[in-house]
């Protein structure tokens, strides 16, 4: 397997772990109860950033090279670039609901759910598509010179202000966001049990 397919398995397996928090903290809301919505708004945050900053741009350059070596191959995958479009767009849409909440205005409960809802499932489709089309196809079709055309156009579109310290905040506000989870589900645990 290509190093880079690894490296975008790995971000999908920590998008698929916030996304299971914003499924979490949704579950809180359809009970009617209060989800932390600071936990939204970090999740946002990583979202707003790191996958446009760091992951799209690795899956367009496969999906391009992709393109320019088997043109049929991948129009059956579908419009990939086309789709992390879209996916900022529902981003933007679930963000703006929360920050509605937070700014204490009229929402229905409704137009919430479906805007999280929304980003939660498509961001799944997804990432299942490119699971099984995108990497498998990448995979049988390019060649070494393709990989390493790929590496190449990737390093070349690194921002150097990004390596290092912005890699960290990254890393950072992922387990900031996993383990402030974690303490919320734990007292929302203690506060069931006093009940």
């Amino acid at each position: 397997m290509s190093r880079m397919i690894e490296i975008l398995h790995e971000e999908h397996r920590n998008i698929a772990r916030l996304l299971g928090v914003i499924e979490r903290e949704l579950n809180v809301f359809d009970r009617r109860e209060r989800p932390d919505y600071e936990i939204f708004q970090a999740v946002i945050q990583y979202f707003k950033e790191y996958p446009e900053l760091c992951h799209h741009p690795k899956e367009d350059v496969v999906y391009q090279i992709l393109k320019e070596r088997n043109p049929a191959v991948a129009g059956a995958v579908g419009d990939i670039e086309a789709e992390h479009v879209l996916e900022g767009e529902r981003l933007g849409r679930f963000a703006q609901v929360v920050n509605d909440v937070l700014a204490d205005q009229e929402l229905p409960r409704q137009t919430f759910h479906a805007a999280a809802t929304e980003f939660l499932e498509h961001q799944r489709r997804h990432m299942a598509k490119e699971e099984q089309l995108l990497f498998p196809a990448a995979l049988e079709t390019l060649t070494a010179e393709d990989w390493a055309k790929i590496d190449s156009r990737i390093e070349a579109s690194k921002d150097p202000m990004f390596d290092g310290e912005t890699a960290n905040r990254f890393h950072n506000l992922y387990a900031t966001i996993l383990r402030w989870e974690q303490e919320t589900e734990e007292d929302r645990g203690r506060a069931a049990a006093i009940r």
